[in-house]
């Protein structure tokens, strides 16, 4: 097989487009799928003194990525939940004269076992434990 010039451009032009192509794709591919990030293994967390939480108050703490929502239910009584709602992920509050959990975002309400009342919620918040350590509250994820 014999090869003339024409072929030959024909050949390098070919490769070039080829490389061109490539060239503009691959970065747009990459950017579209972001290198997985390694997340925090987090197993337990100090919230702070038994005597410094008020009752019938509730707190946001930051578990690993996780939000959670710390509330003082009675003395030395805590209740630890997720506090990313189940239904869209809105970071939900403590309403202290329901003494219910409330996700603004819907007007989805659960109770303090996490079990969803009413609203849009689909399944209940997930539960952490809590336990108080010489008065130190450590709240530890169950399972």
């Amino acid at each position: 097989m014999k090869l003339d010039r024409r072929k030959f451009l024909n050949m390098l032009l070919g490769i070039g487009g080829i490389g061109g192509i490539v060239s503009i794709i691959y970065p747009i591919v990459s950017f579209l799928n972001p290198p997985k990030s390694a997340e925090p293994k987090v197993n337990s967390l100090k919230a702070g003194l038994n005597s410094d939480f008020p009752e019938n108050t509730s707190k946001i703490l930051k578990f690993g990525r996780k939000p959670v929502i710390l509330i003082k239910t009675g003395k030395d009584q805590y209740k630890a939940l997720s506090a990313s709602c189940t239904h869209l992920d809105c970071i939900v509050q403590y309403k202290q004269d329901t003494k219910q959990i409330w996700c603004a975002c819907h007007n989805g309400l659960y109770d303090l076992n996490g079990r969803n009342v009413s609203g849009p919620p689909p399944k209940p918040l997930e539960e952490y434990d809590v336990k108080l350590i010489k008065e130190e509250i450590v709240v530890t994820k169950l399972g």
